[in-house]
């Protein structure tokens, strides 16, 4: 639940980097705090200290919300002597920049926490340089969620997350196990409108081409992922009298081609032979084949003849 210190706005926010238009949700407190405990009640209740992109957004900010006395916490703070926005843990860049007159100025040398004037009568929405433990309203923001993606099966998730996890300008794109192809290559972005730009690509079997039985000979195949996919293996083997030229077996590989070319059967199957030899008795037939009574001789040879 919302606290009741709340006050909101909604800005469409032009990022001229993604070329896209954003629906941030600003919040602020009518409490002051530290900022330490600022930064905690923003991620507790939305999102972050807020994170101000450019001068167009200093503005739409010190447009929006009411002046306070000790005015707001901003998601800046210094770390190892350099400025950085508190949600990215990324340097502040000079685009973004927009220090009041004379400031940073670490007065009292331990200023490290940024606040904004908003409807300051000087210098309305810059930044000063503060201590981080005076007390200050927290200026928060949210940025619009997707929903989360889960992991493909034979595969894995890899995201970029500019902001928050699985929000706004989020990124995703699969990578899948060995033996398989994601249905599509082009990552998946969260939109402004809280959808992803397209379907998340699922992972399937690399397949090869089917291969063709050999004239004169016999193919056989097992598939124990899909049918001719990765793994899949076909044995060859020739009719008799024929020879196989090539390998007798041929496996799918990862690439989705077979580990070899296909064999081919060769050589003619040879006539039966009119000759037909049985124990020690020799049969001639004629014409060969014809198994005629009257054209039957049968010739006997004793031991030691041919």
């Amino acid at each position: 639940a919302e606290p009741p210190w709340h006050v909101e706005t909604s800005w469409p926010l032009f990022l001229g980097s993604f070329k896209q238009h954003a629906c941030w949700t600003y919040h602020a407190s009518d409490k002051d705090m530290s900022y330490t405990e600022a930064e905690a009640w923003c991620t507790q209740h939305f999102t972050h200290l807020v994170a101000i992109q450019n001068q167009e957004e200093n503005k739409h900010l010190n447009e929006a919300f009411p002046a306070n006395k000790n005015h707001y916490w901003i998601g800046i703070r210094k770390k190892n002597n350099e400025w950085v926005w508190t949600g990215t843990n990324k340097p502040l860049t000079e685009e973004a920049k927009n220090w009041a007159r004379g400031e940073p100025n670490n007065r009292r040398t331990n200023e490290d926490c940024v606040e904004i004037y908003i409807k300051r009568a000087r210098d309305a929405g810059k930044w000063n340089d503060e201590a981080c433990s005076k007390r200050k309203a927290a200026l928060c923001y949210t940025v619009v969620p997707c929903d989360q993606l889960d992991e493909p099966s034979h595969g894995t998730l890899e995201c970029r997350h500019p902001v928050r996890d699985f929000s706004f300008n989020s990124s995703c794109h699969v990578r899948c196990s060995e033996g398989y192809a994601p249905t599509g290559l082009e990552p998946v972005t969260c939109t402004a409108s809280g959808n992803w730009s397209a379907p998340i690509p699922v992972c399937e079997a690399v397949k090869c081409p089917v291969p063709q039985k050999p004239a004169n000979g016999s193919l056989n195949c097992s598939h124990p992922v899909g049918h001719f996919a990765w793994n899949s293996s076909c044995n060859f083997a020739c009719q008799e009298g024929f020879l196989l030229k090539g390998s007798d077996k041929l496996q799918c590989r990862a690439a989705g081609e077979w580990d070899g070319r296909e064999p081919e059967c060769e050589g003619n199957a040879p006539s039966p032979s009119p000759f037909l030899l049985t124990q020690s008795s020799l049969f001639f037939t004629w014409p060969p084949l014809c198994n005629m009574p009257k054209f039957t001789r049968d010739v006997v040879c004793s031991s030691g003849e041919v």
